[in-house]
């Protein structure tokens, strides 16, 4: 299969490459903290899940053969979850049954 990045030399960016330039563009944009590959994954499913994804929809864009292994990513959404929740069902505001 031919690569879709190249480097500067026309072959495949490796691993490292990739790393290097996401770390350089979060260093130019300001984000001091480390960015990632994987924090950008991460970063992609959370706010596709926030915003209301399904969450097989992520399972798929993610390439996820699990479900499981997707919702890892929802578990720093719950409180968010809940308050969506409590706005699109107000009647469940309290917990009451």
């Amino acid at each position: 299969a031919q690569a879709v990045f190249l480097n500067g030399q026309g072959g495949r960016l490796s691993v490292r490459s990739v790393e290097r330039l996401i770390q350089g563009y979060g260093l130019r944009a300001g984000i001091v903290a480390t960015v990632t590959p994987h924090a950008l994954r991460h970063s992609f499913a959370t706010h596709l899940l926030e915003m209301g994804a399904d969450l097989r929809v992520v399972q798929e864009l993610l390439g996820h053969v699990s479900l499981s292994t997707t919702q890892r990513y929802t578990h720093i959404n719950i409180d968010h979850l809940s308050r969506v929740y409590d706005q699109a069902h107000p009647q469940a505001k309290g917990g009451g049954n």
